[in-house]
């Protein structure tokens, strides 16, 4: 090899053969010279561990040795007639190792003339593109594939619908597609109670789960937090989308056991159609999401179709987020009272104070409309003290009237509970009002506790400190469990009204009312059953050894004027039972 090169190199003059020679034999660039019949004469050692050929196994034979069959003839006459005609070509080629392997290379071909300009050899370096194009395809596998749950994430979908739409435009009008976007319900419940590495876990089962319905040409995204978005290409007919939304509706809400432990979840979806519903990705996924959200307002765990009158709603959001800005700065909510009657003395113990709201523009809006949308968009930390404040209030009110010793309950939401100064925002309130944390309880709900974090622990404590009750509402609708609840100083528990509902037609809804009611006794704590509506569901109430009723049975939530009016009322029917 050293005699054929120092052949070729010997017009030199500049460079000491040895020298050239020594960078021949180092450069990591493989490197094959020919003659100018393109038979090879020559390849250094970084072509043989490129192409796993020895030198001996190539030289006098041809280039086309190497050929992988990717390129065709055209690809090859290209190249040699750049060559012939500017002395070199460089570009991307595929050539064959040789143990069968394709592999890409950068290669540069250039002719050797002599001094008459006579073409005397061909000189072929190259690069081995194999570890750049694996991190280049690895990278782009990350850039587009969502790293939790190894779905395509939102930029990857957006981009395939784009080139989905665009054939689909290209091939007839009569091609139909559905987009699907699903929402988890309570999912932010799974990781308050259970831990953001078990919603982690929870997010990749459901990925799963939803791929396995899908057909290789269908999408499937992680669009973002617990939000999915699927495409199910090439439908003939709406009632197919209909189908698969039951059939992903099915799927997820069977248990995923995490941990030793089943978690049950369920997704509201929305479906827009193409081309009836729009004939972009960006109206498309728009309107799939307005049809989950009227999904998820109409029961969760459900599917809706997009509609026209839904643009209707998302006007109406935008006035509602502006009338509620509203409210909250001129403090334009009232509050209704709800009474709760000892079951062992038939005396009223103490009322829920219930926010209530009406705007100019949009008349009486229901707290069920105004709460979640508070909490989506963290207006709820105002709202809540507003409502103290308002508590506040009323409570002098009941003072001047004669009833003095009847606690005022209130809920705080859980995103005003995690605030760092949410314990100094109370105690500012109260204070500039007067008033002792002893006539208040404060109702959490499970998902604000169950976490069991130091700082939770901490303001719970530092609560009752101050003197408040608390009591954790709407309990048994959450992943929680009576066992936990000794960690916490609380002093009642609220059954969530679901369950009361049907005590007295299902006796599993009494086990189980039967047993919160036994066990909270156990933890001495009080029960409080809310949603009470008949007699019949106060007898069993009161057989089971609940101790407070609330609910439409003694009364309906009603105005401090009204309140009032109720417990003279009662006083008066009952002998002046009133705590």
């Amino acid at each position: 090899m050293r005699e054929v090169y120092q052949d070729i190199t010997s017009e030199s003059s500049y460079y000491p053969n040895h020298v050239v020679m020594k960078i021949f034999e180092n450069v990591s660039e493989g490197i094959m010279v020919t003659d100018v019949n393109k038979k090879i004469l020559v390849v250094n050692p970084a072509f043989e561990k490129v192409t796993g050929f020895k030198s001996e196994e190539v030289v006098g034979k041809k280039p086309t040795i190497l050929q992988s069959g990717v390129h065709d003839r055209a690809f090859y006459n290209e190249m040699w007639k750049s060559i012939q005609n500017y002395g070199v070509w460089q570009g991307e080629i595929w050539n064959r190792r040789k143990t069968g392997e394709n592999y890409p290379e950068w290669l540069t071909i250039m002719s050797i003339k002599d001094e008459h300009g006579i073409v005397t050899n061909y000189c072929g370096i190259f690069t081995d593109l194999s570890e750049r194009k694996i991190v280049e395809s690895e990278l782009e596998k990350r850039a587009l594939t969502d790293s939790l749950t190894e779905v395509n994430n939102r930029f990857a979908f957006l981009k395939k619908m784009n080139s989905l739409l665009e054939s689909s435009e290209a091939i007839s009008d009569k091609v139909q597609h559905a987009v699907f976007f699903l929402d988890l319900d309570r999912f932010k419940q799974v990781n308050d109670t259970l831990g953001h590495a078990t919603g982690d876990l929870l997010l990749v089962e459901i990925a799963q789960r939803i791929n396995n319905l899908l057909n290789s040409k269908d999408l499937l995204a992680r669009y973002g937090g617990d939000e999915f978005v699927i495409t199910l290409t090439n439908i003939r007919h709406p009632r197919e989308a209909a189908k698969f939304a039951e059939r992903v509706n099915r799927e997820i809400e069977k248990p995923v056991l995490i941990n030793n432990q089943e978690i049950f979840v369920s997704t509201s979806i929305g479906i827009s159609i193409y081309p009836h519903d729009g004939d972009t990705t960006e109206e498309l996924v728009n309107r799939a999401d307005k049809a989950m959200y009227f999904s998820k307002q109409n029961g969760r765990n459900g599917f809706s179709f997009y509609f026209e009158e839904l643009n209707i709603n998302s006007k109406r959001v935008v006035l509602l987020d502006s009338e509620l800005r509203k409210a909250i700065e001129n403090r334009d909510f009232t509050l209704s009272f709800q009474p709760k009657v000892s079951t062992e003395s038939n005396k009223i113990v103490g009322l829920e104070a219930l926010v209530r709201w009406e705007s100019e523009k949009l008349g009486f809006v229901s707290p069920a409309e105004f709460i979640p949308y508070a909490e989506e968009t963290g207006l709820i930390i105002p709202i809540s003290e507003i409502v103290l404040e308002k508590a506040c209030e009323d409570l002098a009110k009941l003072k001047s009237a004669g009833y003095s010793k009847l606690l005022i309950a209130f809920n705080v939401s859980s995103i005003h509970f995690q605030q760092q100064n949410f314990l100094e925002s109370i105690q500012k309130i109260l204070e500039k009002n007067n008033t002792s944390a002893q006539n208040f309880e404060i109702e959490v709900t499970e998902r604000t506790v169950m976490n069991s974090d130091s700082d939770t622990i901490r303001k719970l404590v530092r609560l009752k400190q101050l003197g408040f009750k608390l009591s954790i509402d709407d309990f048994g609708t959450g992943y929680s469990s009576l066992s936990y609840l000794v960690r916490f100083p609380l002093d009642y528990l609220k059954i969530d009204r679901s369950f009361i509902q049907h005590i007295v037609s299902l006796d599993d809804k009494q086990a189980v009312v039967d047993a919160i009611i036994q066990m909270a006794h156990r933890l001495n704590m009080k029960v409080i059953a809310e949603g009470v509506e008949s007699v019949q569901q106060l007898n069993i109430l009161r057989k089971m050894g609940c101790d407070y009723i609330q609910g439409y049975y003694y009364s309906k939530p009603v105005s401090m004027d009204g309140l009032i009016e109720f417990l003279q009322l009662w006083e008066y029917e009952h002998q002046g039972e009133i705590e």
